[in-house]
């Protein structure tokens, strides 16, 4: 399994972390996430082999957050 931290712009309450969390866990592959509203920061635990930090990265943007 992978970590990665991801830097998400516009996230400010239960709803962001909600729909961002929902988001990637749709993903095959991603077994965790941690949303952190104070600092912009996602946490995510992952194998690498089934998704791709674009595929992440994408699920993240289409619920209309900006990885930056």
């Amino acid at each position: 399994m992978e970590k990665a931290t991801i830097n998400v712009k516009g996230m400010t309450c239960g709803h962001c972390e909600a729909a961002v969390t929902n988001a990637l866990k749709e993903l095959s592959g991603v077994s965790e996430v941690k949303v952190h509203l104070d600092n912009g920061k996602v946490d995510v635990t992952f194998h690498d082999g089934k998704v791709s930090f674009d595929q992440m990265k994408e699920a993240i943007e289409d619920q209309g957050y900006d990885v930056v």
